[in-house]
């Protein structure tokens, strides 16, 4: 009988469908075929295959290991891994700003309005918030750019961190992380083929994200060199030299600027920034500056100086037509709230027809999560001196931003005390990126083991003393060094305990391959 002849005894079509499906496959196992997966490593975008993101890479898979192995009652010479390789504020200890979550739970439960436990200032800011929000709840869509008294909100921060630099709040897109927004421009630049395909030029050594997207969008990476031995500092020479000789292999369209510097902590100068600026004008690059740890500054005779602001002083000629992204995040700072992925990108000089283009983009992922626009907006419109939690939030602010600042001074100390490890000065951001002497012999068995000598390195300092940090080969350093990568984040004793153990592992791994002199 066919499918719709009504009969009880008959089985649905779809069922029909599902025994004959069931029946071929029984069939074909008994053959000793199985189907074949369609998506396999051969048949895998190329381009995902060439991601490597070292700050969640390998080591940090064996170190997630190794503390399993602990919890199920493992015994190792250590109690507890100490993951400093990842700026997480909040796993390493660091307590949240009472005024921004106060603020963000009164919008996410707005029946908290009612309650005298929250003051006011935090519960207008909340209103405002909310009534910028479809329906008045965190839980609608916002317009793709986010929410737009947020973004008045940043332009307005902004005007006053470049102290009258004019910001307007339509340049001002929200963003899911600084990530998010470094793709979406990224996206936007990468086009051509063979020796017209675009070029990125990056600093190394550099953070992942940018390599990573890179590969992932078949771009070419413009590696240029950080000055190690004059504290990381960026060489305009060195600009010109990276420039140059990839102008032969392929068509570079962009620079990208970490500043202060992650992973190596320096804070540029103002000249330096005046230079690579004329450097772009010159070259008719768009500017990347990722200024993510613009309140991580911690050595006195440093400061943060904005690419736009330095633009700005520069003159009209530079300010009106040098193509400028810049990107801020929750992420670190004094607050530390990576979890709410919060961040916005102020875009300047672009091409109105390009804009609307970017516009289109992101407006495929929708919005930003609308828990970090609001987090965003309490970093960029803080307590002000006038209103009631002011007080707490400027003691909350300064006790996290000096205890980075005493650690930064501790792990540069700590470090350049023991043989055959040089640590530049942290002047900046939450990282310390020391060099390390590998001894010949412990380099030969690295290369054997078919590893980077400072993966080796990082390996023997995980499984020997539960500290959990990157090599420098996965941000890139000059061929010969060695580094890793480790932040300054946890307590100041537990970050006591850490430099110890990697004093005392540094010496011994030195007299095991006899190179302690």
């Amino acid at each position: 009988a066919g499918c719709d002849s009504g009969k009880l005894s008959t089985p649905h079509c779809g069922q029909m469908r599902f025994l004959t499906a069931e029946a071929k496959a029984a069939a074909g196992r008994l053959e000793g075929k199985l189907r074949e997966k369609t998506l396999t490593l051969d048949t895998l975008n190329p381009q995902v295959k060439a991601v490597e993101y070292a700050v969640r890479g390998p080591i940090v898979i064996k170190a997630g290991e190794i503390e399993r192995y602990l919890e199920e009652g493992g015994t190792k010479p250590f109690s507890e891994v100490i993951k400093a390789n990842i700026g997480d504020a909040h796993a390493m200890g660091q307590q949240p700003i009472t005024f921004l979550r106060q603020v963000v739970a009164l919008c996410t439960f707005p029946e908290l309005m009612d309650s005298p436990s929250f003051p006011e200032d935090a519960k207008w800011r909340a209103r405002r918030i909310l009534q910028g929000c479809g329906g008045h709840s965190l839980g609608s869509y916002s317009a793709s750019p986010g929410v737009e008294c947020i973004r008045k909100d940043i332009a307005a921060y902004i005007e006053q961190r470049d102290e009258g630099v004019p910001s307007d709040w339509e340049n001002i897109y929200l963003t899911t992380g600084a990530s998010d927004g470094i793709m979406t421009i990224l996206r936007l630049l990468v086009s051509g083929k063979d020796s017209s395909r675009t070029g990125v030029m990056i600093p190394i050594p550099q953070y992942p994200l940018y390599s990573a997207a890179i590969s992932e969008m078949d771009a070419v990476q413009v590696n240029y060199y950080l000055d190690e031995d004059n504290c990381w500092a960026l060489d305009i020479n060195e600009l010109y030299r990276a420039y140059q000789a990839a102008k032969l292999h392929c068509q570079p369209r962009v620079i990208c600027i970490i500043n202060p510097g992650n992973p190596t902590g320096q804070v540029q100068s103002k000249k330096c920034i005046e230079e690579v600026l004329h450097f772009a004008y010159e070259e008719n690059l768009f500017v990347m500056s990722d200024e993510v740890y613009q309140d991580n500054v911690y050595t006195p005779d440093c400061q943060f100086h904005s690419f736009k602001k330095v633009l700005y002083e520069m003159g009209p000629e530079y300010f009106n037509s040098v193509e400028l992204a810049s990107f801020h995040s929750t992420s670190k700072g004094y607050t530390g709230e990576c979890g709410f992925r919060g961040g916005y990108m102020e875009v300047i000089n672009m091409d109105p027809e390009v804009k609307a283009q970017m516009v289109k983009l992101l407006s495929v992922r929708l919005c930003p999560p609308l828990a970090g626009q609001a987090a965003m907006d309490v970093i960029v419109n803080p307590p002000q001196p006038d209103e009631h939690s002011y007080k707490q939030f400027r003691q909350e602010k300064s006790s996290v931003l000096g205890a980075l600042a005493d650690k930064a001074k501790l792990t540069e100390q700590i470090l350049n005390a023991v043989p055959g490890i040089k640590c530049n000065p942290v002047q900046g951001a939450m990282y310390a990126f020391p060099r390390i002497f590998i001894p010949p012999k412990a380099v030969e068995e690295a290369k054997a083991l078919g590893m980077q000598p400072d993966m080796f390195y990082c390996l023997r300092l995980l499984e020997e003393t539960g500290i959990c940090v990157v090599p420098g080969s996965g941000f890139g350093q000059k061929d010969g060094t060695y580094h890793f990568r480790m932040t300054i984040l946890p307590s100041i004793e537990k970050l006591k305990v850490l430099l110890g153990k990697v004093r005392d592992f540094h010496i011994r791994f030195l007299k095991e391959y006899s190179a302690l002199e």
